[in-house]
Order: structure tokens, then C-alpha cells, then sequence
């Protein structure tokens, strides 16, 4: 009887243990809690990641704990960098609990600035495409018009992004240089997002450790708004 249960509690931990290594080395789902990266992600969207896009790490792990910042990038085994454009999904500095989702604009070794609102990457304007006026979904659930435009990345990479406001407190940063094992990321909602612009001791990321990174946004699955499902959410973020 003994052996019986010995042998039952070891399958059940080997069922826990391969469930939590195909969370952490291939896909794991997502819902996103705030509006920082509409209109591409809105609240309530079900996203899923591609979990082994930039190597494996132990933030991908349930109950991950942070191994300090020192040259982050080598502890992912097989790491490798995201590209500009890339929407990741990482644990919060702050808080390693939490899953943020944000858009990587800058890599390591990239000279990044911010003047009225527009990113200058290693001495180049990123160039901006009027797309007219969209909706954002404030926090309390009221909509209000906002300018959007594509963002054009050096690599081709286009994304749309939310403009509200005219020399916004997020829309200057002194040019300076990513550091190594870091990225610069942002929300395409420019006016509401505590990205990189943001130091972690006010609530944002600051640069961001490539440590935190837990997966490559591969696809909305669909969405829960004004009540119900929206399948018509699917598609690339």
C-alpha cells in the first residue's frame, strides 16, 4: 500500500513539474490589466506568448525571484535579444509578481532620446504616419479621441500608437545610451504608460534587465468587452 502511494505522489509531482516546464519553455496566456499599449492590446484582451523567443530564464518560473542586474543576458540559457518592436511580457521590477506588457523600442548599446514626444534612436527621428483619430478606453470606462499615428522602427517594424496629449511630463528624456543586459520599452499608449520613461521607484520600469523577460507576444486570442467575448481581438499585437 505504501509503495502504491509513494508511486502515486511521484506521478502527481511529475504531472505538476512537466506542467510548469510547458508554461515556462513554450507558451503560457496572458490577460492584459491596462490600457498602456491600446490600441494595439486593450484591457481584457487574452494574449499568448511564445515562452523560449529570447532563451529560458528563471523569471519564466512560478515563483521567480529576481538574481540581481549584474550582466542579466547571461543568465538566460540559450538568451538571445528581442527586436525592435517586439511586444514582451515580463515580470514587473517593482514587483515580481505582476506581468507587464509593453512594446521594446531600443536595445542595448542604442542611443536613445525623447523631444515633444517623438523617440530619437541613435540620431534619427522615428518617423511618424498620420492615421487620424481613434477611441481610448479611460481606466473608468469612458471613451475619449485621440490622435494616432504608425510608428516606423529602423528595422521596418510599424506599429500604431495613441497620442493625447502636446509636451506631455512623459514626452522628454536626455539622450543616453541603453546599458548592457537592458532594453528600453514603451507603451504604443504614449500619454499613459509607466514604461521606460518611468524609474521604478515611481512606479515604472526604468531600464528594463533582460533577466525579466518572460515571452514574445505572438497573437491576441480575444478580447472581454462591454460585457462579452470579442473573437474579432485576434490577430498579431
Amino acid at each position: 500500500m505504501l509503495k502504491k502511494k509513494a508511486g502515486l505522489l511521484t506521478e502527481i509531482a511529475l504531472m505538476v513539474f512537466c506542467a510548469f516546464a510547458v508554461r515556462s519553455t513554450l507558451a503560457a496566456t496572458f490577460v492584459v490589466p491596462s490600457g498602456s499599449m491600446e490600441p494595439s492590446l486593450m484591457i481584457g484582451d487574452r494574449i499568448v506568448t511564445m515562452n523560449f523567443a529570447y532563451g529560458l530564464s528563471s523569471a519564466q518560473l512560478p515563483f521567480a525571484t529576481a538574481p540581481g542586474e549584474h550582466d542579466a543576458l547571461s543568465r538566460r540559457l540559450f538568451g538571445r535579444l528581442p527586436a525592435r518592436g517586439d511586444v514582451v511580457v515580463f515580470r514587473a521590477p517593482a514587483n515580481h509578481r505582476e506581468h507587464w506588457v509593453k512594446r521594446v523600442i531600443a536595445l542595448p548599446g542604442d542611443r536613445i532620446a525623447l523631444e515633444h514626444g517623438r523617440v530619437w534612436l541613435n540620431g534619427r527621428e522615428l518617423p511618424w504616419r498620420d492615421r487620424g483619430v481613434g477611441t481610448e478606453i479611460l481606466g473608468d470606462g469612458r471613451r475619449a479621441e485621440v490622435e494616432r499615428y504608425d510608428e516606423i522602427l529602423p528595422n521596418g517594424v510599424t506599429h500604431v500608437l495613441f497620442k493625447r496629449l502636446d509636451d506631455g511630463p512623459l514626452d522628454n528624456l536626455s539622450s543616453f545610451t541603453v546599458p548592457a543586459g537592458h532594453v528600453f520599452v514603451m507603451g504604443d499608449n504614449r500619454d499613459n504608460s509607466a514604461d521606460s520613461r518611468v524609474p521604478v521607484a515611481q512606479g515604472g520600469v526604468g531600464l528594463l534587465p533582460v533577466w525579466n523577460l518572460e515571452g514574445h507576444v505572438m497573437a491576441r486570442l480575444m478580447g472581454w468587452h462591454d460585457g462579452g467575448p470579442d473573437f474579432g481581438r485576434f490577430g498579431r499585437p
